[in-house]
């Protein structure tokens, strides 16, 4: 019993060393009981990313950070190792995103898987990307605020210069002006409402006979429609004669008879014709009152002597 005993401390020295180990790694994400795959990721930046932070793949944890460190070249970008205790196949075009996990920033990476139909092996790298902040896209929004802002507090500080520069004692007296006459402006108005309401009230009786007579008027226009549709008619067929009338030809006749006439008259007055002897020539109207005197003589004298111009015979 007592030369087992050493056998028994030292199985349960090694038992309690290997249950520290499995459990320090278990603490840390790890299990030494699982296969892991390794891959690998370049950046930029990080932004706050560490080692032991969460790989998820839709929201699943699948792995963690395990080792973040520069490139060999020195070239500023940073290589991010990924463990996967997963089995799960990772699509050759899949991409390692670090994002936000919480409000806090906490940082992890999700990888968003492609839709190639070759799968990745452990030891490829994958394509890298960083997700916006939340800070990033509030100072993103707040910044267009922030400088309309300051360029509205620049305004109105120009514009409280103009109005001190404005507000000098002769331009408060002309204001107080304009409101007084604002004020003489509402009351003349007010003044005026109350003659319009009085001469209402008192041509109240006329306002109704008007109304009343335009009312009838309209009844009449309703009334009569048959006979103002009659006089339209007619109008329109008095209108389509006179389109369809000569009247192009008739101006032309008249025209024509006008210059007869003008030709006529000018005869006239050149005293040609038997018009313009009578009217130039007084010969003729000699002659004419010359017989007249003479017929005159003859009428007396019959008068006078009708036995000298009529016989009378008795059988």
């Amino acid at each position: 019993m007592k030369a087992k005993r050493p056998y028994i401390v030292a199985i349960a020295f090694i038992a309690a060393l290997l249950l520290f180990i499995w459990g320090f790694n278990f603490l840390k994400g790890k299990d030494v009981f699982l296969k892991e795959r390794v891959f690998y990721a370049q950046y930029a930046q990080v932004n706050g990313l560490i080692k032991s932070n969460p790989v998820v793949i839709n929201g699943l944890r699948v792995g963690q950070v395990s080792d973040l460190y520069f490139h060999p070249s020195l070239n500023g970008n940073i290589i991010v190792k990924i463990s996967l205790n997963d089995d799960f196949p990772i699509p050759a075009n899949s991409e390692a995103r670090i994002f936000s996990s919480d409000l806090m920033g906490s940082k992890a990476v999700d990888l968003r898987l492609g839709n190639a139909i070759e799968v990745l092996a452990s030891g490829d790298t994958l394509s890298s990307s960083i997700e916006t902040s939340l800070m990033d896209e509030v100072n993103a929004q707040v910044a267009p605020l922030k400088n309309k802002a300051e360029s509205l507090l620049s305004s109105l500080d120009s514009v409280v210069i103009i109005m001190q520069s404005a507000l000098s004692e002769k331009a408060i007296d002309n204001i107080t002006a304009s409101l007084q006459n604002i004020s003489y402006t509402f009351k003349n108005l007010e003044n005026t409402t109350a003659n319009i309401d009085s001469m209402v009230i008192d041509e109240r009786n006329r306002i109704a006979a008007i109304l009343y007579n335009v009312d009838m008027i309209t009844q009449n226009l309703e009334e009569n429609t048959k006979e103002i549709d009659r006089i339209i008619g007619n109008v329109a067929t008095f209108s389509d004669s006179l389109a369809v009338t000569d009247i192009a030809g008739s101006v032309r006749q008249a025209e024509a008879t006008l210059q007869q006439m003008n030709q006529m008259l000018s005869s006239i007055n050149q005293g040609k014709g038997t018009m313009g002897k009578l009217m130039y020539d007084d010969s003729l109207y000699l002659q004419l009152q010359y017989s007249a005197d003479a017929l005159n003589k003859l009428l007396e004298d019959i008068k006078e002597n009708p036995k000298k111009y009529v016989k009378f015979s008795v059988f």
